[in-house]
């Protein structure tokens, strides 16, 4: 029988100890198809996140460091100029990301800095225990926040996309999910223009996916991908916001 499809050699063998239906699995295979489609695995470095973001060391067969809380993108920056022929993106979730790496954050995509960020935006703080997030929505509950998010206490959910939309560097800001089928298949054309953009020189991209966390949410699997579709879409609509 003839293989039409086969375990990318990014991954190592392992089975995976991410929660069912977290998301995290599915865009790790997605960068290393990506990785290989592009000739690229040996010439790719990633940064990592604290938290989730940061088991995808156990799982990958590319260089990779794991940056303090929050910092990824700064040591990024600072991999991309010392070794301008490398392929430097960052795997960050959403309070590394937007929260206590904001600064760093706005600053590299100010600077315009030729790296590549996936962001996961699964609107909880992960594996630190389910904090409020910056990307969490009105009324969802958290562990900070056990009568649901306030606007009074906690302000809005911020949206990354549209924020770095503000600045003049940024190459290209798209967001996705994986919710679907289809979902998943623009998020990795999408995970594969950021690549090519840092490739051509075009700058910071960004690639914001929209991610379930059931354990967190207290929701099983297919009733994640439902809230998904019916609370974090809504919140957070997919497409490109910028593509120069």
């Amino acid at each position: 029988m003839e293989k039409i499809y086969a375990r990318t050699k990014t991954l190592q063998d392992k089975v995976s100890g991410f929660c069912p239906g977290c998301m995290h699995g599915t865009v790790i295979k997605l960068i290393g198809e990506v990785l290989e489609e592009l000739n690229m695995t040996d010439k790719a470095a990633c940064v990592l996140g604290i938290g989730c973001c940061g088991l995808h060391m156990d799982y990958i067969a590319y260089d990779n460091t794991t940056a303090p809380h929050g910092r990824a993108t700064a040591v990024a920056a600072g991999m991309k100029k010392a070794n301008p022929d490398t392929l430097v993106f960052t795997y960050q979730g959403d309070g590394d990301f937007a929260s206590i790496g904001l600064g760093e954050s706005i600053s590299s995509a100010n600077r315009g800095d030729n790296i590549s960020v996936i962001f996961i935006n699964n609107a909880t703080y992960g594996m630190t225990g389910g904090q409020l997030a910056p990307t969490t929505l009105m009324g969802m509950k958290a562990s900070t926040a056990p009568k649901g998010r306030i606007a009074e206490e906690h302000g809005y959910p911020m949206h990354m996309c549209e924020i770095m939309n503000q600045l003049t560097a940024p190459a290209y800001l798209e967001r996705t999910s994986c919710n679907t089928p289809g979902n998943v298949v623009k998020t990795k054309k999408a995970i594969k223009k950021a690549f090519e953009n840092q490739i051509n020189g075009k700058g910071f991209s960004m690639v914001e996916i929209v991610t379930s966390c059931p354990t967190n949410w207290g929701l099983d699997t297919l009733d994640s991908l439902q809230y998904i579709e019916e609370k974090m879409i809504p919140e957070y609509p997919l497409g490109v916001i910028r593509d120069r």
